[in-house]
């Protein structure tokens, strides 16, 4: 089984739309292949209330934070596999094959989907091709690509690092130092909400700094700030 494990925090004017989505591309899957768990950040809209209509289980974490949800929502998870998806990336067909072919490959310690974005133009191709690059070479994907990786490979790492930002990043370099982290062959589709708000050239700089922060050793709590106070 894999088990799906989607922080959700403050998405109530999205979160119908991302669900029914959800919902309908896994409607054929039966029970004893996949589930999908839902982890409320304790939020203050009617996001709680939108996840209920729908047929996944939801939990309320102790508190926010995408590493702390995730974390609570392993605990809760009955896989043998763990995805890690954020709640407006869309999964591609055939998902479940993708993961279990990639994670029976030797040497392998966990994967994640091809990026692509949902936003036209020429400048956005050159980003999906340049973070695939990244994958590829680096053995680097983000979370925005669906982080996933057996239950007993979460649980010997620790799980997530407890950190208001970049919990990814701090897994997936501990991720590496097990096997190599590799890319399945299907794009995982993310919304390009942030970039429609912020543009292309502010979101990517406020990448790279935050990335560029944390390798300083900008304390983590403020590189939140920081990201939070840009957008």
């Amino acid at each position: 089984m894999i088990s799906v494990i989607i922080p959700v925090y403050n998405e109530a004017p999205q979160a119908d739309f991302y669900l029914k989505r959800l919902a309908d591309s896994v409607q054929s899957l039966p029970a004893e292949v996949l589930e999908i768990l839902l982890v409320d950040g304790g939020s203050a809209d009617q996001t709680w209330e939108i996840c209920r209509a729908y047929p996944f289980p939801l939990y309320r974490s102790p508190r926010p934070g995408r590493a702390c949800q995730m974390n609570f929502g392993a605990e809760q998870a009955q896989g043998d596999i763990f995805l890690f998806l954020h709640l407006d990336s869309q999964l591609p067909p055939q998902f479940t094959q993708g993961i279990q072919q990639v994670l029976a490959q030797p040497g392998i310690s966990a994967g994640a989907f091809r990026f692509r974005v949902d936003l036209p133009g020429r400048r956005y191709r050159l980003l999906e091709n340049l973070v695939n690059l990244r994958g590829q070479i680096c053995r680097l994907p983000y979370g925005d690509q669906g982080l996933f990786m057996t239950r007993e490979t979460f649980a010997a790492l620790g799980g997530f690092a407890d950190l208001p930002i970049m919990e990814d990043y701090d897994l997936v370099r501990r991720l590496q130092k097990r096997g190599r982290v590799a890319l399945a062959p299907l794009a995982l589709v993310t919304s390009g909400r942030r970039w429609r708000k912020l543009g292309f050239w502010k979101t990517g700089a406020i990448n790279q700094l935050i990335v560029l922060g944390y390798h300083c050793g900008v304390d983590p709590a403020r590189l939140a700030q920081w990201y939070r106070g840009f957008a």
